[in-house]
């Protein structure tokens, strides 16, 4: 493999270890701006929650010396699990209907959970990264050499795999599922979801939860593919994914997905062309030519409710 033919090779793979990292959190974005209306800002954060609780349970196991695939399905399950239980008790004690019929209010309290949480996360580890021994080391699903070594850690495969796991688990319970049929209702309708008999409700709580487990995914990926996590991370992450929600298409499942491709295509190929000290610029400067050239998204379609009214 000629050296050129290897790099861009390698970045391609870069592109889906990146999406697959993104995908989970802009589709939690999605699934609850479509029945909301609403930008909830906390998801970034409910990640990093995530990503802490992944971090101990894998450290747990291999302390026990339970095993690198043992320590990650743990950290796993820990990471949905938390993250959705947190989610479901945000949507009925909190972010419930009264708070939707106020926007800001809705927005401002999201902003605040996240600073919450933050400010939680970051008393509990001392203001200290926490770290863990690198999982399935010098072990790789393929390493070719040649003028450019091209390499795909195994540890890179099974975050690649597993996100795309959950994606396509949700978007196929989204698509057969009771779930998934109330679900649409709501997002195209909520009055006369309601009228229909459908608990707006639980169905909102619900969302939530999966939404808050699809995070937790990206946050075991952030976690245990860069062995590592800190009580900053949500922010930037949190923001990229929203932003990929939006000029993907406003509550719309496949443009959260088209807009975590289009993020993570823009950051590596800067990265391989120019400094990555102007990356994060660069992305937001072209998310925002995205959104005035295509407000309602790359994928998205200028739509109106037939009622405005909130769940």
């Amino acid at each position: 493999m000629s050296k050129d033919v290897g790099y861009w090779f390698q970045q391609a793979l870069n592109i889906v270890q990146l999406v697959s990292f993104y995908a989970p959190l802009a589709v939690a974005f999605a699934l609850v701006q479509g029945v909301t209306r609403r930008v909830f800002l906390s998801f970034g954060d409910i990640a990093m929650y995530a990503s802490f609780a992944a971090i101990y349970m894998c450290y747990d196991a291999l302390v026990r010396d339970d095993g690198d695939l043992i320590g990650v399905s743990l950290g796993l399950f820990a990471a949905i699990f938390c993250a959705a239980s947190f989610g479901y008790l945000l949507a009925r004690w909190f972010f419930g209907s009264k708070l939707l019929q106020h926007g800001q209010a809705f927005m401002i309290a999201s902003i605040g959970l996240s600073i919450g949480l933050q400010e939680a996360m970051r008393l509990q580890s001392l203001s200290r990264d926490v770290w863990i021994p690198p999982l399935f080391q010098d072990l790789f699903l393929f390493d070719v050499t040649g003028d450019f070594r091209v390499k795909l850690p195994a540890m890179t495969a099974l975050a690649i795999a597993v996100s795309w796991g959950v994606i396509l688990t949700f978007l196929a319970a989204l698509r057969y599922s009771r779930f998934g049929a109330n679900w649409r209702a709501i997002s195209e309708n909520p009055a006369l979801a309601r009228l229909c008999g459908i608990n707006a409700e639980a169905v909102m709580a619900l969302t939530f939860a999966i939404a808050s487990g699809l995070a937790g995914v990206s946050g075991w990926i952030a976690a245990l593919s860069y062995g590592g996590t800190n009580f900053t991370i949500g922010l930037m992450m949190g923001f990229k994914a929203m932003f990929a929600s939006v000029i993907g298409g406003f509550g719309t499942v496949r443009g959260a997905l088209v807009g975590a491709l289009a993020i993570a295509t823009i950051e590596v190929v800067w990265s391989a062309i120019f400094s990555t000290t102007y990356r994060d610029v660069a992305v937001f400067v072209l998310i925002t030519f995205a959104l005035l050239l295509r407000p309602e998204g790359l994928v998205g379609m200028q739509t109106k409710r037939e009622s405005e009214a909130l769940i």
